[in-house]
């Protein structure tokens, strides 16, 4: 049977008034964060955690001394179902990825650029297109030992390559490496931004950037210590 017009316009008005009751109808809806006791699961990775937990953290521990927070590392195929069974309670992931089926909120664009150690001999301003090939790159490769990845994509349209000499399977290590050697890495702005023995400078040649989604089921939707979570991990980032 197909709806017709008439209940497909009241279906949203529908969905909001039972929303509206179910908020009515459930006890204890206010929540103070000052005696909260919750546990949250946050799928996060490297990046996500460096870049979008670690900013509200501080807030967190203060304003909810009570709770605790676990950070779990988790594949985007079981998002959905981890998030709508209660094994998870938000979720931070790229827009490319993120089930479609999920509440979700835009947090950053985050852009690509190139760094590395403050004394590397060879990192002048600006470095060329030649040069950034001639260079000795590390790259961060999520399911280990890749040694390619959208910036190779971006050279070979050219016609060009690098030298890869170093994969990593996390950003945060291999930001650790570019402190210790000679080595050179195209990273998220956001990792090396606040890192004080680097130096960065945007890449010589276009490399497309990413979105980073917070994501919830809608279980959890309107629930008060959720919903202050949410906010306040969307009001620490700048």
């Amino acid at each position: 049977m197909t709806p017709t017009a008439r209940a497909e316009q009241l279906r949203e008005p529908l969905r909001q008034a039972l929303a509206a009751l179910e908020s009515a109808l459930l006890p204890g809806r206010d929540f103070d964060p000052a005696k909260a006791d919750h546990t949250w699961r946050v799928a996060a990775s490297d990046y996500a955690t460096i870049a979008l937990i670690w900013p509200s953290l501080g807030r967190l521990r203060s304003s909810a001394p009570g709770t605790r927070l676990a950070l779990l590392n988790k594949h985007p195929v079981s998002l959905a179902a981890d998030l709508e069974s209660g094994r998870l309670d938000l979720a931070l992931h790229t827009r490319d990825e993120a089930p479609p089926k999920l509440r979700q909120r835009s947090l950053i664009h985050e852009r690509y650029v190139l760094a590395a150690r403050h004394d590397h001999p060879d990192f002048v301003q600006p470095v060329s297109l030649t040069r950034f090939c001639e260079l000795e790159h590390a790259v961060m490769s999520l399911n280990g030992g890749g040694f390619a990845g959208s910036t190779d994509q971006a050279l070979a349209a050219q016609g060009l390559s690098r030298r890869v000499v170093l994969s990593a399977p996390h950003f945060g290590s291999l930001v650790s490496a570019l402190v210790c050697s000679d080595l050179v890495a195209v990273v998220p702005e956001r990792l090396v931004r606040a890192q004080p023995t680097l130096v960065v400078q945007e890449p010589p040649l276009s490399i497309s950037g990413f979105e980073m989604l917070m994501l919830w089921p809608e279980r959890l939707h309107r629930d008060p210590a959720h919903m202050w979570l949410r906010e306040l991990m969307a009001l620490a980032i700048d």
